[in-house]
């Protein structure tokens, strides 16, 4: 189970990174990425926080919010939702994100410990939402919305 906390939370910093959509944000890149703590919260969620060592060369710019579904084989797993996360510009450091997964109603600790014992991402898939922000004028983006993404390709 804790490969897949890794995975999952791995994943989760590539989403966060992979789906901004301004403009120079492009070019930025993961270089780690660590668990500082993982607490269950009940017998269906927990909360976490990630340590991700990110190379920003755009603009300076926070992400407010990223949440999300996780489905195995067309079936809905687990529901994530993060904090905010503010890139500094022009910068390579290392930043702590909050993050909170609960399992999706139909779903057991048990479909869980199935899926890590398979130690592959095949057949997962993932629904993202994304807000971010301009750090300089603090104008609220449209959420970006990405669908289907497959899970797998994140661990190659």
């Amino acid at each position: 189970m804790k490969i897949l906390r890794h995975i999952g939370l791995l994943l989760l910093a590539c989403l966060i990174l992979a789906s901004c959509g301004m403009s120079k944000v492009k070019d930025i890149s993961l270089s780690s990425v660590g668990i500082s703590y993982i607490v269950p919260t009940s017998t269906r969620s927990f909360d976490g926080k990630l340590l991700l060592g990110i190379n920003n060369p755009a603009p300076s710019f926070a992400v407010q919010e990223v949440t999300g579904t996780v489905r195995y084989k067309d079936k809905e797993i687990a529901h994530f939702t993060t904090g905010s996360l503010e890139l500094q510009g022009k910068s390579d450091q290392v930043y702590e994100l909050p993050c909170t997964v609960n399992l999706a109603d139909g779903a057991s600790l048990l479909d869980i410990l199935v899926i890590a014992s398979q130690r592959s991402l095949n057949s997962l898939k993932a629904d993202v939402s994304v807000q971010a922000a301009l750090k300089k004028n603090g104008v609220l983006r449209a959420p970006f919305t990405f669908k289907d993404l497959d899970l797998s390709s994140f661990s190659k």
